[in-house]
């Protein structure tokens, strides 16, 4: 299964490497990566793969949810199957 995160905020050094670094601490694997600063905002999308998480996931949100609220960014965490239900059509 997959999940995808989503992380805003102002632009700054490292903030790729504080994502990818939890999720590797945690064997979330991304799949995939998209990230761009528009003006002085950081906004990037990631898709990772959840089957080997060596934690619960609800525990998995909170933790990433934790990290954004550290450093001044909004993490959003979202499971695959609900990312995909609220953009069925």
């Amino acid at each position: 299964m997959n999940a995808v995160i989503s992380v805003i905020g102002v632009d700054k050094t490292g903030i790729l490497a504080l994502v990818s670094t939890k999720c590797a601490k945690y064997n979330a694997n991304i799949i995939d990566v998209s990230q761009t600063v528009l003006s002085k905002t950081f906004s990037m999308v990631m898709m990772i793969e959840i089957d080997n998480l060596s934690i619960d996931f609800t525990d998995f949100v909170d933790i990433m949810v934790n990290v954004g609220n550290e450093n001044n960014l909004k993490i959003h965490v979202m499971h695959e199957n609900i990312f995909n239900a609220m953009h069925k059509v």
